[in-house]
């Protein structure tokens, strides 16, 4: 399927806006702009892991999805693809940055995903919606439990589920609304509309019920877990906010790309090279030393910034596919292949 531009885009400013919510000065409550990077905070990553279910719908047909032999092949491209991340992200750990990684659950939300491939856009959002609702309180309640237990060894393991930063078991709900969204024709100026009306009234009521709820009573411990919108929080509230932005965001960057896909060359090649970006801001951050976090700079946060941008574009104009994305893209091709030739003929006996 033919590359489209405005989801590099949105994966770019993505990658952008970790490295901002990594690096750049500033907190919540302090005054404008400063206060600014709590907009990238928490929004950046859901909007990553939303455009990853949108990258796995087009992995595999895209508003037309693909059967039979198609979707066996494309859900062992994505699994491998996760699988082969796991290692990454492991290695990634090694450099001790001092950051809240998300590859290791990325990979595993690419491992849960095959089953879901088959599914329609109506029934995938509708399930995105029961895990965004359900899941929270469910993963709060295992995170209590586990605290209390003696330690285990298994913490890591059970911190990818159910941990403080990117749960898996709430953040999968923002991979279905993904794939849901890549399920649509995102070619159609009215989808691209409705996306943006559509995700700014999610993100708009998800806000204003949050608040609405905390100011009705006494904010409570218990209430503010629930309810908040806060980074990170994993709440109903923030996972139907951040897919809201996400998906309006999509929707912009697809408008704004096909109008001027010159001026977002930079951003679209970050976006193209996301996976490269991501893993090199970590590792400078890591052999830089934690100071860069723990003691932010402007100078260092725009050159990150600038060097990333500047990076991915000089490659993508001149090399192409990004050399992680290479690597990633030839390993998980051939080793899906790998199996084809039998279950074909299998499918074709069966026949």
């Amino acid at each position: 399927m033919e590359r489209l531009g405005g989801v590099d885009v949105a994966r770019g400013l993505a990658v952008l806006g970790m490295i901002t919510a990594h690096l750049a000065p500033g907190a919540a409550g302090d005054p404008w702009p400063r206060g600014a990077v709590q907009i990238a905070d928490g929004r950046s990553s859901a909007l990553f892991v939303v455009l990853a279910g949108v990258a796995v719908a087009l992995l595999s047909g895209g508003a037309q999805p693909v059967e039979g032999a198609e979707r066996a092949r494309a859900r062992r491209r994505i699994v491998i693809r996760g699988a082969l991340l796991i290692p990454l992200g492991l290695v990634l750990e090694l450099f001790g940055a001092p950051l809240a990684l998300i590859l290791l659950q990325y990979a595993l939300l690419f491992v849960l995903v095959g089953p879901f491939l088959g599914l329609r856009a109506r029934t995938l959002l509708a399930v995105a919606a029961v895990v965004a609702v359900v899941a929270p309180p469910l993963v709060f309640a295992a995170r209590d439990w586990l605290v209390a237990q003696p330690p285990t060894g298994f913490e890591p393991l059970t911190d990818l589920v159910v941990g403080p930063h990117y749960p898996v078991g709430v953040w999968i709900a923002y991979l279905l609304a993904g794939l849901a969204v890549g399920r649509m024709d995102l070619r159609s100026p009215r989808v691209r509309r409705v996306m943006i009306l559509l995700g700014a009234a999610m993100a708009a009521t998800a806000h204003l019920l949050s608040w609405a709820l905390l100011q009705a009573g006494p904010a409570s411990a218990g209430l503010m877990r629930l309810v908040t919108t806060e980074p990170h929080s994993s709440t109903a509230f923030e996972v139907v906010a951040n897919t809201g932005v996400a998906v309006a965001l999509l929707g912009l960057c697809l408008l704004a790309h096909d109008r001027a896909p010159r001026l977002f060359i930079p951003l679209a090649a970050t976006g193209a090279l996301a996976l490269t970006a991501y893993v090199g801001h970590v590792v400078v951050v890591g052999l830089l030393g934690s100071h860069v976090v723990w003691q932010p700079r402007d100078a260092i946060w725009a050159a990150f910034v600038l060097v990333t941008m500047a990076f991915c574009t000089a490659w993508r104009l001149w090399l192409g596919r990004g050399p992680l994305e290479r690597a990633l893209h030839a390993a998980s091709t051939r080793a899906a292949d790998l199996g084809a030739p039998q279950q074909d003929a299998a499918a074709a006996v069966g026949r």
